[in-house]
């Protein structure tokens, strides 16, 4: 039947004029736009490519479900990272290459169709709603996952997305409110996919990770129904490397793992071990985490200056503003005069709405901050 059609407002280049218009500002364009990284590669990450380059799984055919030492290093992360236990789950995992793919096949991996549901947030990542679309189920949004009366009676739900730290409200689901979820999903026979790539970029509280859909109090000690989604995009600037993972339902996991190693969705061997470099170098993503908290303070304060009702978000990579003007494309325009570029709510489902991007340098962020204040 192949792919059906899909319709999306998620189109860059519809931000292009005011790139262009941005690009003319003397010193030139500060793009908080696009979520992607532009800080170095952990040094422990290259060496581990490096080394990996000519051997085993470089040369041959990588294993589609992960190489020993990647599994092992997944599984010691849960543990270490987010207190879960995969084994004591009955747990099974998967690279997947980066997690953009992982997030587009996932209904149709899932066998979803028409006449099948989707349920997402309202306000949320494109690629969700594109992969429904792309399977020919139907999307459903919702205010909030968390308030299951808003979708547990609905006929035809077979899976519910959710996203925490959420991109791009920098939303965290609390430990009560992700057992909620799980708990009505498994009452209707859905699928919860729980997209979690800001994990370690949690500011809500003193921990360093929001709460995960697989730790024991959330899912009651079992992942049936239940995937996680993570990737190395974020915590270690690795969005090239095309570097993620699934991890959860045992049995979920083995048939999607059939599928992709007959299309030849495959995370190549060298990255594999470029992987398990990064989930096992907690020192460098410290590191990392420190200099967004950072760069987000120093935005939040001048965004607030020049008159947005920014905040500091819960968690994740962005602040989630509503537009000064009241429309976001009004205050693409006002902005583009000042160099600076953000993105539009409208592609995330609020067009009221701007997200501005802290996956900048720091010269960047001191001519944003600069611009920002003396406008003010």
């Amino acid at each position: 039947m192949g792919f059906h059609s899909f319709e999306s407002p998620y189109d860059w280049s519809r931000i292009d004029p005011y790139r262009r218009r941005a690009e003319q500002c003397p010193g030139g364009l500060v793009d908080l736009s696009v979520g992607s990284p532009v800080d170095p590669v952990p040094r422990s990450v290259r060496e581990a490519l490096a080394a990996a380059a000519d051997v085993g799984q470089a040369r041959g055919y990588p294993k589609t479900a992960g190489d020993g030492p990647l599994r092992q290093a997944v599984a010691d992360w849960f543990c270490r990272c987010r207190g879960v236990d995969l084994d004591a789950l009955g747990a099974d995992l998967v690279p997947t290459v980066g997690s953009k793919e992982a997030v587009a096949l996932m209904a149709s991996l899932l066998h979803l169709g028409p006449g099948d549901r989707v349920v997402q947030p309202r306000v949320s990542y494109p690629t969700y709603a594109i992969g429904t679309q792309l399977a020919g189920a139907q999307v459903t949004t919702v205010d909030d996952p968390a308030d299951t009366d808003s979708w547990v009676d609905l006929p035809g739900v077979r899976a519910i997305w959710i996203n925490s730290p959420g991109n791009p409200s920098g939303r965290v689901i609390d430990r009560a409110g992700l057992a909620k979820i799980v708990q009505a999903a498994r009452s209707i026979g859905a699928t919860v996919l729980s997209d979690e790539c800001y994990a370690l970029l949690d500011w809500s509280g003193s921990a360093q990770a929001s709460p995960c859909i697989l730790e024991s109090q959330v899912c009651g000690g079992d992942a049936s129904g239940i995937l996680c989604l993570y990737s190395m995009s974020k915590q270690s600037n690795m969005a090239g490397y095309r570097a993620a993972l699934v991890a959860g339902d045992a049995q979920l996991v083995k048939a999607m793992t059939a599928y992709r190693k007959q299309v030849g969705l495959i995370v190549p061997g060298p990255v594999q071990g470029a992987m398990r470099a990064a989930l096992e170098d907690g020192e460098a993503v410290t590191a990392q985490r420190n200099v967004y908290a950072r760069r987000l303070h120093a935005l939040t304060e001048a965004l607030g200056a020049y008159g947005y009702d920014a905040v500091m978000p819960q968690g994740g990579l962005y602040i989630w503003a509503q537009a000064r003007s009241g429309d976001c494309w009004a205050d693409m325009a006002e902005l583009s005069r000042l160099g600076i570029l953000a993105s539009p709510g409208e592609f995330y489902g609020a067009g009221r709405y701007l997200r501005f991007s802290s996956t900048i340098t720091d010269e960047q962020l001191d001519l944003a901050l600069g611009r920002l204040r003396s406008a003010a």
